[in-house]
C-alpha cells in the first residue's frame, strides 16, 4: 500500500450531528500528512487511532475557520508530548500571524519549531519537492483566497526480480540496478542487462484534494488523470443558485469535473448541514461520475501500487 487517505472531518462551515468540519490525513509512502484541520481534528485522530506523533506536515488551504479552527489545539498537544522535531506548516500568507498572536498572550512557547511556508493561492507552487514526491497548489475559486494540494509520487525504482537475482551481487551493484543501471566489471564489460535481473518500477500514484471552490475547470488540465481526487460538493443541484452565491460546488458540478479530467476515482465532502442524508448528493455524483464516493468520517482510501 503506498497510499492511504482516512477522512477525519467532512462537513461543511457548520458541524452536522456525527460530522466534524474539514479535515483530512493522507499517508503516502510511510509519509503522513495532515490536509485541513477543522475543529475536533485531533479528537478524530485519537478515535482513529492516527498518531499525530508522525505528522511532519501539515496543509491548510485557506483561512476560513472550518478549516483551521482545530490547528491550535493540535499544536499544544504536540507541545504537551514533548514533540521535539520541526513541525512543516502550509498556508496562505496570515495564519502565522494568527498561531504567533495566539502564543503570545497566552504567554506560551512550544518546545518545538514550527516553519511556516506561506503561499499565493492564485497561482501554482511547488511546496515539496523530495526523493518520494511532489506537492502543488491547484488555484481555487472561493470567497476567500484558496488552494487545493496535489500529491504526486516521483518514479519509483525498479524492482529487484527475486527469481533472476545472482549470488554474489554487491549492494552497490543492487542499488545501481534499481536506478535501471546495468552492471558492468571494473574493465567496463558487460556482466549484466539490466531488464534480465529487474521487474518495472510500481506505479507512481497521485491524489488531489480540491477544497472549496466554485466550479473551476481551469484546473481540469493540472488534475488529468490522477488516481483519486476529493472535490468539495457542499450542495445538490437544487440548491445551484445556493452554491453560486457562496462559491461552492454541487455533486453534479464535481462529478463533471471528475469527469472531464478522466480521474481514476472521485470522493466527495464538505457537505451543508442542511443535508441529513448524503445518498442525494452521492446519486447525483454518481450520474455522471460513476466512480464516486462519500468521504465522511472514518472512511479509508487505499490504493495500492
Amino acid at each position: 500500500m503506498a497510499l492511504s487517505l482516512t477522512i477525519l472531518g467532512s462537513s461543511g462551515a457548520l458541524p452536522a450531528i456525527g460530522r466534524y468540519p474539514t479535515s483530512q490525513h493522507l499517508v503516502i509512502q510511510n509519509r503522513h500528512f495532515l490536509i485541513d484541520c477543522g475543529e475536533g481534528a485531533q479528537m478524530q485522530l485519537a478515535k482513529l487511532q492516527l498518531s499525530f506523533h508522525k505528522i511532519d506536515h501539515i496543509f491548510i488551504s485557506h483561512l476560513h475557520g472550518d478549516h483551521y479552527l482545530g490547528l491550535m489545539p493540535l499544536l499544544f498537544s504536540m507541545h504537551l508530548h514533548k514533540r521535539a522535531t520541526d513541525l512543516h506548516l502550509f498556508s496562505p500568507q496570515g495564519l502565522d500571524e494568527m498561531i504567533t498572536l495566539h502564543l503570545k498572550h497566552a504567554k506560551s512557547a512550544l518546545n518545538y519549531k514550527i516553519v511556516f511556508h506561506p503561499f499565493d493561492p492564485n497561482k501554482i507552487e511547488t511546496l515539496i519537492d523530495n526523493e518520494i514526491l511532489t506537492v502543488e497548489t491547484i488555484p481555487l475559486i472561493h470567497k476567500l483566497e484558496c488552494a487545493g494540494f496535489l500529491f504526486r509520487e516521483k518514479r519509483k525504482p525498479r524492482r529487484i526480480n527475486k527469481e533472476k537475482i545472482i549470488d554474489g551481487l554487491k549492494l552497490q551493484q543492487i542499488a545501481s540496478l534499481k536506478t535501471g543501471a546495468d552492471i558492468f566489471d571494473e574493465q567496463g564489460n558487460l556482466l549484466y542487462k539490466n531488464e534480465s535481473l529487474t521487474l518495472p518500477p510500481r506505479p507512481s500514484l497521485s491524489y488531489a484534494y480540491c477544497s472549496d471552490t466554485a466550479l473551476n475547470t481551469q484546473m481540469v488540465e493540472q488534475i488529468k488523470n490522477v488516481d483519486l481526487l476529493y472535490h468539495e460538493a457542499t450542495f445538490a443541484h437544487a440548491d445551484l443558485a445556493k452554491a453560486v452565491e457562496t462559491k461552492h460546488s454541487t455533486a453534479s458540478q464535481a462529478a463533471e469535473i471528475a469527469r472531464q479530467a478522466s480521474v481514476q476515482k472521485m470522493v466527495i465532502g464538505h457537505f451543508s448541514a442542511r443535508y441529513n442524508r448524503l445518498d442525494l448528493l452521492l446519486d447525483e455524483a454518481r450520474s455522471i461520475f460513476k466512480n464516486t464516493e462519500l468521504a465522511t468520517e472514518g472512511t479509508t482510501f487505499t490504493l495500492q501500487d
